[in-house]
């Protein structure tokens, strides 16, 4: 059984599948899965609309340039594998940090619309300049900046979701987002595909068109996001220590099994090399990446729906067992056609725990500490992001892919046991199977 909101009893993730006699859960959530996002009467709010589109013009945008940037930093610019690691550790390690910080600083404001205007316009306009570059030295200045921008908006906007629609849809409205944000992940690189194969485009000028969906970007956002004021917390400042106190027991254990789970979390990029390894063709390999990114996108809207109905405990439960059985899977499977089913159901994963994670979050968190608590959040998956993909690829060339799939699929499924101590959610508690 589901633990109370003291924690005293744990969920044990096999309840999902096994432990519920005649498996009743188990059954109800097929059902639910089958009637789809739910069908009441309900209308996401023009904000949230707002910043569906503004993420998926900006991830067309980022898309258009981002699969292309490692070919551009070796072959044009001629750095090497030690100059791409500089420059993705040092900007990744920059966007996790500010997060934090503009989650918290956006609790304290008025409001929250600057923070995200702002850091979208800063990305859109430094990401396509790299198509200038004359040297790594500058592509590491633009995706720093970029990274800045990227820092700077994403706990904001999160939170002006949060801000926009009721406990009850919180899960619909994220869902809508991440969908959105993985269609512009599927458009940008097509597009990017065409100008360069039928356009007849340099890499270099695929950069500089990315500023049009970027430009585009700051439009939707100037006349479509209308944020009503809010009143600034009485506590006034505080340091970070003081924010993650107030969050609360049951969020720091959330955030340590979040924790635990990234570490095991490690890029996408080895998953690719494990199907290039396996003999798929570089054409292949975009192709499937890009089916994977349309499975990402409509289990997100699914995902993020279903937990509005089921519960958000239930539904990251069952994306995190899924990705660590995805794991063992990809340990035990050498042969291509596996292989790349396995992988597209991985896509799966994505839906069942992107948007649920962080509407559970801001379920829990404190009225006047969403921001900060969607702060955390992003910090803990950056602060596990980091060391994950050293850590697997040190696995991987020491003991071979399949050790290092094993040791993903097992931190997963340690972090499910610590996240099943969690207690529900305020809006878990409604909720009754």
């Amino acid at each position: 059984m589901e633990g109370t909101g003291t924690g005293t009893t744990p969920t044990i993730m096999f309840d999902i599948f096994i432990l519920q006699p005649p498996f009743r859960h188990n059954t109800t959530m097929f059902v639910q899965i089958l009637r789809g996002p739910p069908r009441k009467n309900f209308r996401l709010p023009s904000v949230v609309i707002a910043l569906g589109i503004t993420s998926f013009l900006t991830d067309m945008s980022s898309e258009m340039i981002y699969p292309l940037l490692p070919v551009f930093l070796t072959t044009v610019l001629g750095a090497g594998a030690v100059s791409l690691g500089i420059i993705e550790g040092i900007a990744e390690t920059t966007a996790s940090f500010l997060k934090l910080l503009s989650g918290i600083w956006s609790d304290r404001a008025t409001r929250r619309k600057p923070f995200v205007l702002f850091g979208y316009g800063l990305a859109g306009l430094a990401r396509p300049l790299i198509g200038i570059a004359s040297g790594w030295g500058f592509v590491l200045v633009m995706r720093f900046t970029d990274r800045i921008g990227k820092g700077l908006r994403t706990a904001p906007r999160d939170a002006l979701i949060v801000d926009a629609v009721p406990i009850t849809h919180r899960g619909t409205a994220f869902g809508f987002q991440r969908a959105l944000d993985h269609a512009g992940a599927v458009t940008g690189p097509v597009l990017a595909a065409i100008l360069l194969m039928v356009g007849g485009v340099s890499v270099r000028h695929v950069f500089l068109l990315a500023f049009l969906p970027a430009i585009a970007v700051l439009f939707v956002l100037t006349f479509g996001v209308r944020e009503v004021p809010k009143e600034p917390p009485r506590t006034g400042k505080q340091p970070i220590l003081g924010h993650w106190r107030e969050l609360g027991s049951s969020i720091h254990l959330y955030l340590l099994a979040l924790l635990v789970f990234a570490l095991g979390n490690s890029t996408d990029a080895f998953i690719l090399l494990h199907l290039n390894n396996a003999g798929m063709p570089l054409y292949g390999v975009s192709l499937v990446w890009a089916a994977h990114h349309v499975i990402k996108m409509i289990s997100s809207w699914y995902g993020g729906a279903l937990s509005d109905r089921m519960g958000r405990k239930r539904i990251v439960l069952t994306g995190w067992t899924l990705y660590s059985v995805v794991y063992l899977a990809f340990a035990l499977s050498a042969e291509l056609v596996p292989l790349i089913i396995i992988f597209l159901v991985y896509g799966i994963y994505y839906g069942l725990t992107e948007p649920v994670e962080r509407a559970w979050i801001a379920d829990m968190a404190p009225r006047q500490q969403v921001g900060a608590a969607l702060g955390f959040y992003h910090a803990a998956i950056g602060l596990g992001a980091l060391p994950a993909s050293v850590l697997f690829g040190w696995v991987w060339n020491l003991f071979g892919a399949p050790v290092a799939f094993i040791m993903g699929a097992t931190l997963a499924f340690t972090a499910s046991l610590l996240l099943s101590f969690v207690g529900k959610s305020e809006k878990d508690a409604h909720i009754s199977l």
